[in-house]
């Protein structure tokens, strides 16, 4: 049986980490220990204390030549990070975290801490539940503030459409949160990077990070960033996420007016690339036409140029598009 021996001591959990996946991207299996236990939320660095990475001694001088050669020369000799993984997400966020341990708690999923046999890793579950409460406080706020003519069912609309889970997923697929996440081997494996719920889940937890990190108005001021175009949807159209269909079809029935036709009219281009063509009528006019790579989005973009035109009393006559 091969004896363990600690080939890199750290104070980082975050450094731990990185060298933990650099070993295993080489074939290294390692082992990470530490003397100190670790709480629901992470410790700040230097409340650390050591943390010590372990291979079998067989591996030993191949993963310390890993480490090496992936390691920045700085004239201080002072031990730095490898590299850092959360540089461009903090870019992409806009916030730099003072610790950067919550930022990595946050990115965690429950495969990798699962796959760790120190104990020493937390999974982004409990921040998850925080931050699906802080996210709901700030949308519930924003709407109550910027929308005051709304009644509580158009509010209640609106703020379940802004925090579903595919909201999230979308939110968190333009920041390439996919890209950030500590993963397991199995989930890795099996596609978790894509997820939509997953994606979802470390974005609620990032939103907690922020918030245990910076305060609420960190946390707001980040929610503002992320969801200003979705509220300039609401101002616009009544309406969030695309379902113009919904909207249209509310906004005539308010006004007593038929409901919507749509007619696939035609289709265009090759199979492997066609485009669908819908008209949409409303009591027996044609109000709008669009294309969309499916009649469901053709459909939702021919909602959207009705609403703008009905909304604007500028209806135009039958055969009439864009």
């Amino acid at each position: 049986m091969n004896p363990l021996v600690i080939i890199f001591r750290t104070h980082s959990d975050v450094e731990a980490s990185i060298v933990r996946s650099l070993l295993d991207a080489h074939g290294v299996r390692s082992l990470v220990s530490s003397d100190v236990s670790h709480a629901v939320f992470p410790l700040s660095v230097n409340d650390l204390g050591e943390v010590r990475i372990s291979v079998t001694a067989a591996d030993a001088d191949d993963a310390r030549q890993i480490i090496e050669t992936h390691r920045h020369d700085v004239p201080s000799g002072q031990l730095v990070r490898i590299r850092d993984e959360f540089e461009d997400l903090q870019r992409a966020i806009d916030y730099r975290f003072r610790d950067r341990g919550l930022l990595e708690h946050a990115m965690t999923h429950t495969s990798r801490a699962n796959e760790d046999v120190s104990g020493g890793v937390r999974d982004n579950e409990s921040l998850e539940f925080l931050g699906d409460a802080v996210l709901g406080f700030i949308v519930a706020d924003l709407l109550f503030r910027e929308f005051p003519q709304f009644d509580e069912g158009q509010k209640s609309k609106v703020k379940a459409s802004l925090v579903s889970t595919a909201t999230l997923a979308r939110r968190a697929e333009h920041l390439a949160l996919g890209d950030q996440l500590l993963l397991g081997r199995g989930e890795e494996k099996t596609g978790g990077r894509q997820k939509q719920a997953l994606l979802a889940d470390a974005y609620e937890a990032l939103i907690a990070a922020i918030y245990l990190d910076g305060g609420i108005e960190q946390a707001r001021a980040f929610v503002q960033r992320e969801f200003a175009a979705m509220l300039a949807q609401v101002r616009a159209h009544g309406v969030v996420g695309g379902d113009y269909k919904s909207a249209l079809q509310e906004f005539l029935q308010s006004r007593d007016r038929p409901l919507p036709e749509y007619r696939l009219s035609g289709t265009v281009g090759p199979d492997h690339r066609k485009q669908f063509q819908v008209e949409l009528i409303v009591g027996g006019t044609a109000v709008a036409q669009a294309v969309g790579p499916s009649k469901k989005e053709a459909e939702q973009q021919a909602a959207r140029l009705a609403l703008e035109r009905l909304s604007a009393g500028d209806a135009p006559p039958a055969g009439g598009g864009e």
